[in-house]
């Protein structure tokens, strides 16, 4: 859009490199957007209808239009809840109807556009049941619940730092105070567990200290000290805070961070682009920690609608580094299966290894709004669905591999889902045509009409005889599936 902020302060840096960033077509951009907002692919029906749109200003009104649809909090409750770790079973142990209860709270949170700032607050301040109180879950999804493990979990999860980097050996120790007071008991109910602040518990003898230097000799006795490190956290002059969020935000949306890795902000790793993070920032805090408002602000800038295609250049990495082109990403585990599902008409079994009445998935859940990392299946475990066991965003493999690319291409979980394709069968009932049928499957598929060339092999296809009948267009819809521009994000 022009006069965004984003794209003079990119702009800047591009220019230097020799780069002119070319903006995306509307079917690229339309697909591009779906799978970022909902992690949902459109239908043929949506591609068609936004690809005939005349309005100017048709992109903004679908950006507008995704951060309603319920998918949006499906999708992005997958996202936090790899940063959140809402896992049931090994190696965090919330336990099924806890990591539903964790689960379900962060999706409402999403679904209601509750500001950032109140969704970590409750989280660190959370007291009561793991089975009931939701966000006390953060403090059960941890492998290691001392205070000292705590606060490198505090840190990395919404400061976007990993402790180890941290100059001074005193921080960590000191940050732990404000959580040494958390104590954890069972209850009658089977696995369930009250966290809450125990002020009888004895805090440590050193002072707590807070990461940006700031010691606290005297904890008040009547005051959980998490609420005191909460405060200091969230508020606007805490550079950390508001800094790890756009920047986890941007990743997400942009394929790399500016800073990278996203959770790793330390002296020695700069972001790429110091104006572009402070500008996020100020847009940020000035929305009062409205995350729809940040995505929306990215989504509708031209450097998020620039082209996959990478501009020549000396330095391409630079290039990239910059954002001077959108960056190909096979497409998440889960995102991969459902949109299987979806341009077939099918659906996956997802079962837990616990076998307990609430653990069961109702057929045609989509794998996005699966509410807990045990909930799996083989498809999810090869594509490289994350093990949530560090909350780090380098857990989850999107790398195409060869073990992969074998099951897409030779697998009896992707024939069957061809061969009984209701969606098919409902395209040969009601496209006579052969040019229909593949347009069709093209819109469906690559969320894009086919080109002349391709419907002309497809046609000469059909007449060659190699295969005959429903099978022409089971090949056709194989060979879309199987390639580079339906496995990736561009």
């Amino acid at each position: 859009m022009p006069g965004n902020p984003i794209d003079r302060i990119c702009a800047g840096k591009l220019s230097g490199l020799g780069v002119k960033p070319v903006i995306c077509s509307d079917a690229v951009f339309l697909r591009r957007v779906f799978l970022d907002v909902i992690g949902t692919l459109p239908t043929a029906t949506e591609t068609r209808e936004f690809l005939q749109d005349q309005d100017r200003n048709k992109r903004g009104v679908l950006i507008d239009r995704l951060l309603e649809r319920d998918e949006f909090a499906y999708y992005w409750a997958m996202k936090w809840s790899d940063v959140l770790r809402v896992k049931a079973e090994f190696p965090v142990n919330l336990w099924p109807n806890a990591a539903q209860a964790y689960h379900h709270w962060i999706m409402t949170s999403l679904r209601e556009n509750k500001p950032y700032d109140q969704f970590v607050r409750e989280m660190l301040t959370a007291n009561g049941s793991n089975f009931r109180v939701g966000p006390v879950n953060f403090y059960r999804a941890l492998q290691n619940k001392t205070p000292e493990g705590i606060a490198a979990t505090v840190a990395l999860t919404f400061m976007g730092a990993r402790v180890e980097s941290w100059s001074s050996k005193d921080y960590l120790p000191g940050m732990a105070v404000f959580f040494s007071q958390i104590s954890y008991k069972p209850t009658r109910e089977w696995k369930e567990e009250i966290v809450f602040w125990d002020p009888e518990k004895a805090l440590p003898p050193r002072e707590a200290l807070l990461p940006d230097g700031k010691k606290i000799k005297t904890l008040p006795p009547d005051q959980d000290p998490r609420a005191i490190f909460a405060d200091w956290l969230i508020t606007p002059k805490n550079p950390w805070f508001t800094a790890s969020l756009v920047n986890r935000v941007w990743a997400w949306l942009m394929g790399r961070g500016i800073v990278h890795e996203p959770d790793d902000f330390r002296p020695d790793n700069p972001p790429v682009n110091p104006a572009l993070l402070e500008y996020l920032q100020k847009e940020f805090i000035a929305s009062r920690y409205n995350l729809k408002y940040l995505y929306r602000l990215i989504l509708t800038s031209r450097t998020y609608q620039t082209s996959s295609i990478i501009p020549k250049s000396e330095v391409p990495d630079k290039v990239e580094a910059n954002f001077g082109f959108y960056p190909l990403r096979r497409l998440d585990a889960e995102v991969l299966i459902d949109a299987i599902n979806r341009v077939t008409g099918m659906s996956d079994l997802y079962t837990s290894a616990i076998p307990e009445p609430f653990t069961f998935i109702p057929e045609n859940k989509p794998a996005i709004a699966l509410p807990d990392g045990s909930i799996t299946s083989p498809f999810l475990e090869l594509f490289g669905r994350p093990a949530r066991a560090t909350g780090m965003d380098n857990e989850r493999i999107n790398r195409l591999m060869p073990t992969q690319s074998m099951h897409l291409l030779n697998s009896s979980h992707i024939q069957r889902k061809l061969e009984k394709s209701p969606t098919l069968k409902m395209i040969l009932k009601s496209k006579p045509k052969p040019n229909d049928k593949t347009e069709e499957l093209y819109l469906a598929i690559l969320s894009r009409f086919p080109t002349p060339e391709e419907l002309k092999q497809a046609e000469a296809y059909a007449k060659s005889g190699i295969v005959k009948g429903n099978d022409v267009w089971i090949d056709l819809m194989w060979a879309l599936i199987n390639s580079d521009e339906f496995l990736y994000r561009h």
